[in-house]
């Protein structure tokens, strides 16, 4: 077992991938909100008081905050950080008032919003695509090539040569999107349709879990159907194929992100198995540890996760202000500014709770709350 990063690798590691993140999906917004010419009056890198910064020539005061756990940028118009709206714009004068975010149509407002997490899955995209490019794409086919003793595939009587075309009618292209929708669901039944000499089979299969330790020391609980494949088929990727690519590769990590946020939600998945800042950081520094290459691909699987999570229709959230322009559309006028704030409050509740709730789990994983014990004991 290799010893985790120190505390010095793992804070570098943490702010080397949050930070630019943060950054960037706050750029997005910031220069589509330049593009329909709306002011801004701040462009904040973490929450909190100011440790350092400066305004330009436009009057935006771009700043780092002490707590880097995300930024925000506030438009002219903008109540607060999280974008409720003031209605003290409508008393600015008219050259101003235009310039207010709330004075924009609702079409642009969307797309300002959007903005943040759409360059955060663009980012994902293109460093995926740089790895298609860089390694090409596994194409091994979805081929029993052996079958493990005793193992749920050998219960669910699969054979060498079995061809899965589905499960639990997903379509499966390649052995490896095979093994990742296994991984996500130990002991779920599901039902496996197989090409067998040309005839089709649909069987009943329970997959198996097996416990791993990585080489830091890491514990996860994951699933197995008992099965090898044959040769690794490893396909090299242009440079214009590498773009679709990361597309692709981009669309199943948000597909498998959708199914273990449905099994918690449904209670197939612990709640412990949610992670917060400080499991983030740690992550972070045992990838940098690993090399750049972990550590980017890392960052990839954050900015999926930071564009995906900012889309949830959950206010003070993008995909808040995203559900309040859909109702407004078809309202053809904004929800009432009281109805607006009580939704904001549940909103902040949630985000305070969640954040309880993977903080707790955070210290947990890095075992204080068993050494707490301990020394109880």
């Amino acid at each position: 077992m290799i010893q985790s990063p120190g505390l010095f690798l793992t804070v570098i590691a943490f702010l080397g991938a949050i930070g630019p993140l943060v950054f960037i999906h706050e750029l997005g917004h910031y220069f589509a909100g330049r593009l329909f010419g709306i002011k801004s009056d701040v462009f904040s890198i973490g929450f909190g008081r100011e440790i350092t910064g400066w305004t330009d020539r436009r009057g935006t005061r771009w700043k780092i905050a002490w707590l880097p756990l995300g930024g925000y940028v506030k438009f002219a118009g903008d109540m607060n950080a999280v974008g409720e709206p003031d209605a003290a714009w409508l008393a600015l004068p008219a050259a101003d008032r235009a310039r207010t975010f709330q004075a924009k149509p609702l079409w642009q407002r969307a797309i300002v919003v959007a903005a943040g997490p759409v360059v955060n899955l663009a980012l994902a995209v293109l460093i995926l695509a740089g790895f298609a490019y860089g390694y090409g794409v596994d194409r091994t086919p979805a081929i029993v090539d052996s079958v493990i003793a005793g193992g749920p595939g050998a219960a669910a009587g699969l054979r060498q040569g079995d061809r899965i075309l589905s499960i639990d009618g997903r379509s499966i292209d390649s052995f490896s999107e095979l093994a990742r929708f296994a991984q996500i669901r130990p002991a779920e039944q599901v039902a496996v349709t197989i090409n067998r000499g040309g005839h089709r089979f649909v069987r009943p299969l329970t997959i198996g879990v097996e416990r791993q330790r990585d080489r830091f020391g890491n514990e996860y609980r994951i699933g197995r159907i008992g099965i090898a494949s044959g040769s690794p088929v490893l396909a090299p990727v242009g440079l214009l194929e590498a773009p679709i690519a990361g597309v692709r590769m981009t669309g199943g990590i948000i597909r498998g992100t959708f199914d273990t946020l449905g099994q918690v939600i449904s209670g197939r998945r612990s709640i412990e198995e949610l992670g917060g800042p400080i499991r983030i950081a740690k992550i972070s520094g045992e990838q940098l540890s690993l090399g750049w290459a972990a550590f980017v691909w890392l960052v990839a699987m954050l900015s999926i996760n930071l564009g995906f999570i900012n889309l949830l229709p959950v206010p003070m959230l993008d995909g808040g202000h995203l559900f309040f322009y859909a109702i407004e559309a078809v309202r053809r006028r904004p929800l009432e500014p009281r109805v607006q704030e009580w939704a904001f409050r549940g909103g902040l509740a949630a985000v305070l709770a969640l954040m309880l709730v993977v903080t707790f789990n955070d210290l947990g994983a890095v075992g204080l709350w068993q050494r707490l014990a301990g020394l109880i004991g």
